[in-house]
């Protein structure tokens, strides 16, 4: 077959649901070297602060919903995302996504090694 289908809930969240959800689809949609990943974060909810140096991975961050804060440490800054715009991160780049706002925010996570 020349292609596969999942949905969101297909695999269990990895975080706890008071905070939001986290669905990674990567083994769901049996890919080789694409991550594809939903992350819907409640108000003050934050990923996980963390880079991708060892697996090699670039990411792209696109918003579905809401207004998110992508803090990088390393560049002490603060990239804030609306809804429809996107970050692309290379892998040495340490983030961490936070919703500072008063909903709940939807994110695509896309990743992939270079």
């Amino acid at each position: 077959m020349g292609y596969d289908t999942a949905a969101k809930i297909d695999p269990e969240s990895v975080i706890d649901e008071e905070w939001g959800g986290m669905w990674f689809l990567k083994e769901p949609l049996a890919t080789d070297e694409l991550g594809i990943t939903v992350l819907e974060l409640e108000p003050d909810g934050k990923g996980m602060e963390h880079d991708e140096t060892d697996s090699g991975q670039e990411e792209v961050y696109y918003v579905v919903e809401g207004t998110v804060d992508i803090e990088l440490p390393d560049a002490d800054e603060t990239v804030t995302l609306e809804s429809d715009e996107a970050i692309r991160l290379d892998p040495d780049e340490t983030r961490q996504i936070h919703n500072r706002g008063d909903e709940r925010v939807k994110l695509v996570l896309v990743g992939a090694p270079l």
